[in-house]
C-alpha cells in the first residue's frame, strides 16, 4: 500500500541497489511449485522445506506475488520450517472472478485457511507484507487457534490503521489513493498501464531489482489482472473492525514508510493482547524485505524460535 503520492503525476522512483550482504543467506533447499484448487478457484503456491517442519504461511501485498518470499522461505526452510506462499486471489491467473464483492476479507482470509485445511495444517505461523499483513491481523484476531505467531511487514493492526484513516490528518493524507483506486470505468488500470506501463514499474520506488519488477509488470498486464488485484481495495470496507490479536506478535515498520504514517503504527500495541515486538526500522520504508532482508529475515526467524509460553503480554 504505498501510494502516498498516489495522485497522477505523485509516484517517484529511485534507485537503490541492495548490497550482496544484505542478501539472505540462502541454504541448499528448493522452492517447489503447484497448484492447488481453494474455494473453486485455482491458485499458484510455492513451498520448500523438511515436510515435518512446522509450517510457515506467507502473505504477499500489492503489487506482487508469492515469489518475493522466496529467498526468505529458503532461510526459514533451512531453519527447519515448511514454508508456503500462495499468488492470492486475483494474483493467480485461476483466481479471478468477476464481480468486486469476491475479492472482500473474507473471502480473501477464507483462501488462506483454505489452503491450510487442504494441506493438512491445524495450526501455522504467520508472516504478511501490505495487503497480506491486513489479512494476516485480521486471521490472528479471528482464528487464534490456528496462528501460532505472527510476523507482519509494514501494515499497522487493521483497527489502528482504519481508525487513523478516519480521525488522523496525517493518515488521511497518506490513504487518499484509496478513492483513487475505487474510482469506475477502470481509471486505476490505465493510470498504471500507460507507457508500457511506467507507473506501476515506479511503485516499486527502484527498491526491487529489475528483473523482479518486469516479471510483476508482464503478470500484472495479463487481461482482467490488475483489475482483479485493484478489487481488493474496492472491496474494502472502511468500517470493518477484527478486535485484538492474541497471539505471539511481531510488528515491523519502517520509518520512511510513504502510505503507513506513524500514528497508526504506534497505536498498534493497543490491539495486541499477547507478547509483542515492535520494530521500527528507521530509515526504511515500505519495501521492507527488499530493502534490509537480512535484518527482516534473523527478526522473523528469532521470533519463530521464541519459547512464548511464558511471556507476558507488552
Amino acid at each position: 500500500m504505498d501510494f502516498s503520492e498516489m495522485l497522477p503525476a505523485s509516484l517517484s522512483s529511485g534507485e537503490q541497489q541492495i548490497e550482496e550482504s544484505e542478501r539472505i543467506p540462502v541454504v541448499k533447499h528448493e522452492l517447489q511449485r503447484s497448484v492447488l484448487v481453494l474455494n473453486g478457484l485455482s491458485f499458484n503456491i510455492h513451498s520448500s522445506g523438511p515436510k515435518d517442519g512446522e509450517p510457515v504461511l506467507l502473505l504477499h501485498g500489492f503489487p506482487q506475488f508469492a515469489d518475493i518470499w522466496s529467498e526468505l522461505m529458503l532461510s526459514l526452510a533451512g531453519d527447519g520450517f515448511r514454508t508456503f506462499a500462495l499468488d492470492q486471489r486475483g494474483y493467480s491467473a485461476g483466481a479471478r472472478p468477476a464481480e468486486i464483492e469476491s475479492y472482500d476479507v473474507t473471502h480473501l482470509t477464507s483462501d488462506v485457511l483454505a489452503q491450510a485445511d487442504s494441506l493438512g495444517i491445524v495450526s501455522f505461523h504467520l508472516i504478511g507484507h501490505d495487503w497480506g499483513g491486513f489479512l494476516a491481523w485480521k486471521l490472528a484476531a479471528e482464528h487464534p487457534d490456528r496462528v501460532r505467531t505472527l510476523s507482519i511487514l509494514s501494515t499497522p493492526h487493521v483497527d489502528a490503521f482504519l481508525e487513523a484513516v478516519k480521525g488522523d490528518p496525517d493518515q488521511k493524507a497518506r490513504s487518499q489513493y484509496i478513492e483513487f483506486f475505487k474510482m469506475p470505468g477502470q481509471v486505476a488500470e490505465s493510470f498504471f498501464l500507460a507507457d508500457d506501463a511506467k507507473r506501476l514499474r515506479d511503485v516499486y520506488q527502484g527498491k526491487a531489482s529489475e528483473p523482479q519488477v518486469s516479471s510483476n509488470v508482464r503478470r500484472l498486464s495479463e487481461p482482467g489482472a490488475l483489475t482483479s488485484v485493484l478489487n481488493w481495495y474496492r472491496a474494502l470496507d472502511l468500517d470493518m473492525r477484527v478486535g485484538k490479536v492474541r497471539v505471539p506478535t511481531l510488528y515491523m515498520w519502517g520509518n520512511e514508510d510513504r502510505s503507513l504514517g506513524k500514528t497508526a503504527a504506534l497505536a498498534t500495541a493497543d490491539y495486541v493482547d499477547a507478547p509483542y515486538q515492535f520494530e521500527m526500522l528507521n530509515g526504511h520504508g515500505h519495501w521492507l524485505l527488499e530493502e534490509t532482508p537480512q535484518k527482516i529475515s534473523t527478526l522473523i526467524q528469532n521470533h519463530l524460535r521464541t519459547d512464548h509460553s511464558n511471556a507476558h503480554p507488552a
